[in-house]
């Protein structure tokens, strides 16, 4: 996580300048399970005059409480979480919270991620590695009631549009339900099926009959080739795609489960 946080460094340019002093103080709760990814969050908005963090969390559960006690304006929150995800964190805030601002802010794949996370209930997405000011940019895109995503992704989402039921991704995990991307994330970040279900709340049974439909829509034939293709996806294309280096992925990413 090193390299993302090493890009989230201010520019000689404030951007809380003019454009930005007289606009209300708003409040920024942050959701990750990284605490320098939370430190560095702070410290690009703590030089910001109309933005303040009032708090931040680590797992789904604290978010949700945090969210109860702090009343915040916006939500900046990552994929990945401890005691459950962002994908249902997403869902469960928008749920109780109709017009709360949520910012999806990950170091995953947003060609695989975003559009599912607007249609969990995200108002924007960018990914880690994004530089300080374009980051701000989409925060202050979101709790302008606008919605964020970058342009190739947006493009993407244009394509498919147009296509309508015709479009067909050449990614295999593009075929995957929500549900059954979140088990493949928690198989590649080493997760036994035990500590998936309690995880998702589901039954072991569940995800068992998950972990066999992906398996066929990947084309896989053993539930050894799923771990391994679960464990280089996680650590190889997620790490490829954000310029983090593998030493830096959290240790747990390829443990055994």
């Amino acid at each position: 996580m090193m390299a993302a946080s090493n890009t989230w460094v201010r520019s000689p340019v404030s951007q809380s300048g003019t454009n930005h002093a007289k606009r209300k103080v708003r409040r920024v709760l942050i959701v990750d399970d990284h605490p320098i990814v939370r430190q560095g969050l702070r410290r690009v908005l703590e030089n910001e005059d109309d933005l303040t963090v009032c708090g931040e969390a680590e797992t789904a559960r604290d978010a949700r409480t945090a969210i109860k006690e702090l009343n915040p304006d916006v939500i900046i929150a990552d994929i990945s979480l401890k005691q459950g995800d962002g994908i249902e964190l997403v869902r469960d805030v928008r749920a109780h919270y109709p017009h709360m601002p949520i910012l999806v802010l990950s170091m995953h794949d947003e060609t695989i991620y975003a559009e599912r996370m607007l249609s969990a209930g995200a108002n924007g997405y960018i990914m880690k590695q994004a530089a300080s000011e374009q980051f701000l940019v989409s925060l202050r895109r979101v709790l302008d009631g606008g919605i964020y995503v970058s342009e190739a992704v947006g493009n993407n989402m244009i394509q498919k549009f147009a296509a309508g039921g015709s479009y067909i991704s050449a990614n295999p995990v593009d075929r995957l339900s929500n549900r059954e991307l979140q088990i493949l994330h928690m198989i590649g970040k080493g997760m036994s099926t035990r500590e998936a279900a309690h995880s998702l709340n589901l039954s072991i049974k569940t995800v068992e009959s998950h972990r066999q439909r992906i398996k066929r829509k990947l084309n896989l034939t053993t539930g050894t080739q799923l771990v391994q293709y679960a464990v280089n996806w996680f650590t190889g294309r997620e790490a490829a795609a954000t310029g983090v280096r593998s030493s830096d992925v959290p240790t747990d990413a390829g443990a055994g489960g």
